[in-house]
């Protein structure tokens, strides 16, 4: 915990930015029958019969000190996957970066290990060598930023929303996010290791 909330406390440097990320599974929704249109005074209707097409997972980047963030559905959350994203963050949003400072939460698919199941040896350990991993703890999830902004993209784009295939969804994702960046909505964190050590004194051990 105060490893994360140490990575917190440091300043805005662009060659060392801080990105967290985390991935949300999401079911794929379509309606089984065509939405009765809104008449005057009269709401849209939906169908309560829907149509399963599988599942997906959200992969979702985010530098809060910058106010950017970034999303995209894929297929699957294997290994290859994450360490496709983990090739794009580093050569597509950050290939000035001397490393980037990477926060998320210990799955066993966020692991160097992946990059080389999915690059060749060479190119594997370039990109590991340009990372600084920090993981959250074991139940902290919620000290991941990215969490924050999950949260926000459930409320403001999912909703109970009906989205049957990645295409429409990635869609959605896009515009959510550029809104989002365009406001550049950040995130000011107030929780310090002294806030650590004083309200959750409970979780630390007893020196003796």
């Amino acid at each position: 915990m105060e490893d994360v909330l140490e990575v917190y406390s440091r300043p805005y440097d662009k060659k060392f930015p801080v990105v967290c990320m985390d991935e949300k599974p999401l079911q794929l929704l379509a309606d089984a029958r065509c939405k009765i249109k809104m008449e005057s005074g009269k709401p849209e209707r939906i169908d309560n019969e829907y149509i399963r097409n599988g599942t997906c997972s959200i992969f979702l980047f985010t530098e809060p000190l910058s106010g950017w963030r970034s999303a995209e559905a894929c297929e699957r959350r294997t290994k290859i996957d994450w360490a496709h994203q983990i090739q794009w963050l580093l050569e597509k949003q950050y290939p000035a970066a001397e490393k980037v400072v990477l926060v998320m939460d210990n799955l066993n698919t966020h692991n160097i290990s992946s990059l080389y199941e999915a690059f060749c040896p060479k190119e594997a350990l370039s990109m590991a060598k340009r990372l600084e991993i920090h993981y959250t703890p074991k139940h902290g999830s919620w000290l991941n930023i990215a969490e924050i902004e999950l949260s926000a993209l459930a409320r403001q784009c999912l909703g109970s929303r009906r989205i049957g295939n990645l295409s429409v969804l990635n869609h959605e994702l896009e515009a959510w996010y550029v809104d989002r960046n365009q406001r550049q909505k950040g995130v000011d964190w107030q929780f310090t290791t002294e806030d650590a050590r004083t309200k959750l004194k409970r979780l630390y051990p007893v020196v003796k």
